[in-house]
């Protein structure tokens, strides 16, 4: 009979995700992550199948949250370019406080590349934001908010990738007046 887990699994996830998202899945080495978790290497490997197993988790207890975020801000009930300023500005707000750990999911996207498991993540993370931003383009289009013609699918693949480019201008250490820029240059494109 297996013994009962003498942890917190969410508080492991948790604590997990900030290492990797301050160091990188290579810059956590298993002593670390174990010695952060309060865990043995036996207990990480019998609750999450190995580090892997373990920042897949993490990976994907970030994007719920960014995913439940950006849902939150653009479900705010305010006009859309309102909702999309406060979002973008947000984030830049976010990037400019702690620049050097910038965003998760551009950080799993370039540093693991070449694993599948991890490029799903991120793409189906971007997929959910997708779906979210449509669904905002989509009434604000039926509120006449959108210049007519205008795809809310091609504007919400636009505004992932702008999001993606504005934690990486970010971790560039662009200045706020330049990102205050980008983000007044890229809502020009609801005209």
């Amino acid at each position: 009979m297996a013994r009962p887990r003498a942890f917190d699994t969410d508080l492991a996830v948790e604590r997990a995700m900030s290492l990797f998202w301050t160091k990188g899945y290579h810059g956590t080495p298993l002593p670390l992550l174990t010695a952060r978790l309060g865990i043995g290497s036996g207990s990480l490997y019998a609750a999450f199948g190995s580090k892997d197993g373990l920042y897949a988790r993490a990976l994907e207890h970030y994007c719920a949250g960014l995913v439940a975020d950006v849902a939150r801000r653009m479900g705010s009930g305010t006009d859309i370019r309102t909702a999309l300023r406060t979002l973008l500005l947000a984030l830049v707000t976010d990037d400019l406080a702690d620049p050097e750990r910038g965003c998760l999911l551009v950080n799993a996207a370039t540093e693991r590349a070449a694993h599948e498991g991890t490029v799903a993540r991120v793409r189906a993370a971007m997929a959910a934001v997708e779906a979210v931003l449509t669904g905002a383009l989509e009434h604000a289009r039926e509120r006449g908010e959108l210049a007519p013609g205008r795809s809310p699918v091609e504007l919400a693949r636009f505004l992932v990738t702008f999001i993606q480019g504005l934690h990486v201008m970010g971790n560039a250490r662009a200045d706020r007046g330049f990102l205050e820029n980008a983000v007044s240059g890229a809502l020009r494109v609801l005209d």
